[in-house]
């Protein structure tokens, strides 16, 4: 049974909350850490604060002068899809509600920059040890981030329940029909 909108108050509350935490903190990132690629040290070298612009996707993934709109175009097509992820999950799966609202508040965090301006996504998050750093990332990343992982683990769940409960139903006589047809 197709539900329209389940779990209402949480999804659109995460997605709401992540947006305007993700817009929040790039507008400070951009007020207070410029010239850019300037690190700043918060936690030694682990954890700096360096404020870059990327034009292209997660890891500095770039795909030329068009990049901008392919990327564009691609979350708007990730969104649609996580949209109708959310309208077939049960009422009270939170888990899963939780899990694509956070995808869907960071990937609309990050589509939010990409219209906003050439220059790219605002990232400033800087961690690693010396010269072995994770590429800079922002609050929509780590929500899209977490919420991937954790939706992996639930349509994981989702799947093994669903072949435990396959030979149940063959068990019961749902295959006779076939086999004596």
């Amino acid at each position: 049974m197709e539900r329209s909108n389940p779990n209402p108050r949480l999804f659109f509350g995460v997605v709401v909350s992540v947006v305007l935490a993700d817009a929040f903190t790039k507008i400070l990132a951009v007020d207070r850490l410029m010239p850019s690629r300037m690190p700043r040290e918060i936690l030694g070298e682990t954890l700096r604060l360096t404020l870059v612009f990327n034009p292209g996707a997660a890891f500095g993934l770039h795909l030329g002068p068009y990049s901008r709109w392919i990327f564009t175009a691609l979350s708007i097509g990730a969104l649609l899809l996580l949209w109708e992820l959310h309208r077939t999950t049960r009422q009270g799966d939170w888990v899963r509600t939780l899990a694509i609202s956070l995808v869907c508040g960071g990937a609309l965090g990050n589509l939010v920059d990409r219209f906003k301006s050439g220059r790219g996504v605002v990232d400033f998050i800087d961690v690693g040890v010396g010269s072995m750093r994770w590429p800079t990332f922002n609050v929509a990343d780590m929500a899209v981030s977490c919420g991937a992982v954790l939706l992996a683990i639930v349509l994981w769940r989702e799947d093994v329940a669903a072949v435990a409960v396959a030979p149940t139903i063959v068990a019961s006589g749902g295959s006779d029909a076939a086999v004596q047809g």
